[in-house]
């Protein structure tokens, strides 16, 4: 489906719920666009199957938590509304570009110069006392294998046509 697009170039960007709730999506959107292109954003009522393939990677480190993952993403996201965007950046790359905007993932520890250092109320620390995950109100994609796999999750083949588009525009 998205074998001949170079994934350098694109992240997914991933407003949670407590970004949404807060009122903040507008504002982390246009931080992101100062420094990459959103190509297109959406509003996404989270499904189950949705939530659990995005962070797949934390069920399987479901040791290293006091909590239960699962049900703390079944129930924190699952019928709540975010919004996702696809970001493209020119120079490749785009993944860390994106990420060094968020910030550290405890907004009590990111730089007050990043999205969840101007924005965050949470700390790790609160989230272990609460047995939940902090709440830094933004995801964007690791890498480019991620950006596809984030692709594939929150737009699908409905949206291939926003990869070729923009991909040709550039």
């Amino acid at each position: 489906m998205t074998a001949r697009v170079d994934w350098t170039r694109w992240t997914v960007v991933l407003c949670k719920p407590d970004a949404t709730q807060r009122g903040l999506v507008p504002q982390i959107l246009e931080w992101v666009a100062g420094t990459v292109t959103i190509a297109t954003s959406r509003q996404v009522v989270v499904t189950r199957e949705q939530i659990l393939a995005h962070y797949a990677d934390m069920l399987e480190l479901q040791h290293r938590f006091s909590f239960d993952v699962e049900a703390e993403l079944v129930g924190h996201y699952v019928g709540a509304t975010v919004t996702v965007a696809l970001a493209y950046g020119p120079g490749g790359d785009t993944a860390r570009q994106v990420r060094d905007l968020l910030g550290h993932y405890d907004p009590s520890r990111a730089a007050r110069t990043t999205i969840r250092g101007y924005y965050g109320h949470d700390s790790e620390e609160a989230a272990r006392t609460e047995g939940r995950f902090v709440h830094n109100l933004v995801h964007s994609s690791d890498h480019p294998a991620d950006a596809e796999a984030d692709f594939r999750i929150w737009f699908g083949e409905p949206y291939l046509h926003v990869l070729s588009q923009e991909a040709t525009a550039r």
